[in-house]
Parts: C-alpha cells; structure tokens; sequence
C-alpha cells in the first residue's frame, strides 16, 4: 500500500478516527496502531505478520535484559545479539536470492531494523531507558508511517509520545493536511513527471540522446529524487501528526549547501545522523593521535552507507565518492583553521554551485543500472554535442519551477505553512481539492512506488 495510493487514505482516515475515539484510553489507542502497523505490513506480505512482530519482541526483551544487567560482557553480547538480529532481517530482505527459496520480501525492512537498532543500541550506551510498555514497543518500532522510507526515528523519542491525551490541535491537524498535500504535489507534478518525460529514457539508453539532452537529464534526476523522497517524507510526517506523533524533518534545501558536510546535514537527515551516531562513531581509531583514522572512517561510513542501499558497484562508487569528498573536506578545514564559510553573495553561489556538482556526479553513478551506463551518460556530457530535440517544454517548466521552488528561502515555506494553517476549514479543504484535480488532470501517471521504497 503506497503512500499516494487512495487505498492508503482511506486507511489513514479510518486510523485517524479509530484512534481518537478510544485514545483516552492508552491500552486502546496503543491497539489501534499496533493493529494499523500490521495491516500496513500484512498489505505486502502475509510473512511479514510472522516475521516483524517476533523480531520487536526479540528487541523488546533485548532491551529490557540490557537494562537490568551490569556487567559488561553480557551487555555486549546482549546489544550484539540485538544487531546481529537487525542486520539479519535487511540482508534476508534484501539480499536473499530468490532461488531456493520459494518466496521473496517486497520491503527491504531497512527502516524498520534500523529504528530497532537506535533503540538497544541507546540503552547499550545508557542513553535511554528500556519500556516496560509492549504495546508501546510494538506500536513505535514499526509505526507505519516510517515503515517503507522513514525518516528514521529514534523509538526512545517516539515512546513518550503515546502518553498523550490531548486530541490533535487544529494547528496540527492544518500542518498536516499542508504536508500530505504538498507531498502529493511534489510526487505526482514534479519527480515522476520529470522520470516519466526525460530522465528514464536518459538513463536506460543514454547513447540516443546528445550530451546536452543527457545533461538535462542528470539534472532532472537529481530533482526528482529530492521532489520523491522529500514527497514521500512529507507525506509520512503528516500521517503521524494525524495521530498526534511528530516526526524529526528529514531535508532542509540539501541543494542549497555550501560544502559536502552542509549537503549531508540537510539531505536524508535522519539517515545521515544514523550513520554518524551508530557507524562513524562505533569505528575504531576515533580517538587516535592519527588523524588518518578520521579520514579513513568517514569513506567507509559512506561506502556502508551506499551499500546498504544495494549490493551493487554503483552504489559503492556513490558511497565511496561522497566519503572522499567528506575526507578531502574534513582535511581542509583541518590544515585551514575551520574557516568560517564567506557570507558574500558570489563565493556563497560559487560554493553552493560546486556543491550541487559534485553531488550532481554522484547521483548519476547512483541511478545508473551499471558502471557501463555511468560511463556511457559521462561520455555523451563529454561529447559536448547540443541538441533539444527529445526535451519537451513542459520538461523545462517543471524543471525549472522545480529548482526555483527549491531555492525559495524558508521563511516562505514557514509563511505559506502559517497561512494554510490559520484559514477556515473549507478553505483548507478547498485546497486540498485543488490538489486532487490538479493530480487528476494534469499528472500523466498513476500512483507510482516512491523511489525509496526498494531500500
């Protein structure tokens, strides 16, 4: 059941008003979303009905064993067990071949495991207090929302949030409508408009296109995937403010960074700070006299990091240029002081430009098929031949409303959120109309899996 799908708001609306009606109560409200997470999951496979409620009990009583215990070998191998058990389930999901077996898993799980891990992982390290709520546990680490693209969120943030009884603000209730329709808008206008009238084609048989076509295309994709993924985000972050949870924001203008590390502190922020809290950290040598520890560490988070996305040459080369852009940047600042980034409009545009660039690289090596087509879509760009004959115009008008949209500072954002969220209920509802005939009428396609979902 995907996100943008109407079978997916008909099962909101109906767990919005489930919810409220016997959330006064916690055991009941708790049962309805255990309930919704499990159905939620039961829409892709019936195994999933098996396999995700023996694995939270598993981290549940993982985690309440970490508690009480004190002496350190068996709270390591209680915190080993509990990441062996997580990292099981993504290489079962993802890697599994589909021979001898019988049967494959549609999710990969990666969110789910990876907010399971957040939760015995911080109470290895003493951050956080084990629950003594199952119902909580279960209905927090596979809360459906964050269940196929996250954002991944820490489950001790989340466990407090079921203790509230107040019935969902109407600043809230506006906030979220704003999000699912914007979500809607990006998804369905921008990305699989863009994939749909250029970028598909690009990728899948660059050598028919010239290499300013090709161009326009890696331009288009860096762009829809920001517009799908972020779509997706806002789309799961209003779900759970339906349900009175709040999520942390997971993309903050990643286009509009100054540097690699500013890049990865606005895109995928709550798997960058994954990465960072539970991978970069754990590594060894961190504090070393030797800095090449640091350096070394930082390729290979990011190598991990792409290879969690896919057991695939591409995304290792993404990871492993990203993690040598963060090395070479980290270096930098080292040997110069931590300079304070200039404030002048042209260095800051310079900057921001190279950035997107070099990000730009990267992406392609992370949509091709194979290293072969990567190479390919490099040497048309590098052919420098022009033509425009496979771009239409409505491609150019999303494309640039799309990166003109990006940019617009956030104050319009939170402006345009404020005013949304002070209109009367019809005109709230007025508007979410428009979004739905705007989709109808002028989005050329159906309701197409978010690009995040196969990860």
């Amino acid at each position: 059941m995907l996100l943008s799908t109407p079978a997916y708001f008909t099962f909101l609306a109906a767990i919005f008003f489930a919810y409220w009606l016997v959330s006064r109560f916690r055991f009941g409200g708790l049962a309805v979303i255990v309930f919704a997470n499990y159905f939620f999951y039961a829409r892709w496979d019936l195994m999933y009905l098996a396999l995700i409620p023996a694995a939270s009990t598993c981290d549940f009583f993982t985690g309440r064993a970490l508690e009480r215990e004190q002496r350190p070998l068996m709270r390591r191998a209680l915190v080993t067990l509990g990441i062996i058990l997580n990292v099981g389930l993504i290489a079962t999901a993802k890697y599994m071949p589909a021979r001898p077996w019988s049967w494959t898993l549609p999710l990969g799980l990666s969110f789910y495991a990876f907010q399971s891990l957040t939760y015995t992982i911080d109470i290895y390290r003493r951050d956080a207090k084990a629950t003594s709520n199952y119902l909580a546990y279960l209905a927090s680490a596979s809360f459906f929302p964050t269940t196929l693209a996250g954002p991944i969120t820490r489950i001790p943030t989340l466990l407090p949030q079921w203790s509230k009884r107040e019935m969902v603000s109407a600043q809230d209730g506006g906030r979220a409508l704003f999000l699912i329709g914007l979500g809607l808008l990006k998804k369905f206008m921008i990305a699989d408009y863009l994939a749909d009238h250029l970028v598909n084609r690009v990728f899948d048989l660059p050598k028919l296109y010239s290499g300013s076509e090709v161009l326009l295309g890696a331009y288009g994709y860096a762009l829809q995937l920001y517009y799908d993924f972020s779509g997706y985000t806002d789309i799961a972050i209003g779900s759970a403010l339906l349900v009175g949870i709040k999520l942390p924001i997971n993309f903050n203008r990643p286009y509009a960074a100054q540097n690699i590390a500013d890049f990865w502190r606005r895109w995928h922020i709550s798997f960058s700070n994954w990465l960072r809290d539970y991978l970069y950290f754990s590594l060894p040598g961190l504090r070393s006299r030797w800095k090449i520890f640091t350096y070394a560490n930082l390729v290979l988070t990011m190598a991990i990091g792409g290879l969690w996305h896919g057991a695939s040459w591409t995304f290792l080369v993404w990871g492993l240029w990203h993690g040598t852009g963060l090395a070479v940047q980290r270096w930098w600042q080292v040997i110069r002081g931590n300079p304070t980034p200039p404030a002048r409009p042209i260095p800051r545009l310079w900057r921001g430009l190279a950035t997107f660039h070099f990000v730009l690289v990267g992406w392609i090596f992370f949509r091709a098929a194979n290293l072969g087509t990567a190479r390919d879509i490099f040497a048309q760009i590098g052919s420098r031949t022009i033509a425009f004959g496979n771009v239409t115009r409505g491609f150019v008008l999303v494309l640039i409303v799309a990166a003109y949209a990006h940019y617009l500072p956030k104050r319009w954002y939170d402006r345009s959120l404020e005013l949304y969220c002070e209109s009367p209920f019809y005109a709230q509802a007025a508007a979410m109309a428009l979004v739905v005939i705007a989709i109808q009428y002028i989005a050329a396609t159906g309701a197409v899996p978010f690009i995040y979902n196969r990860f």
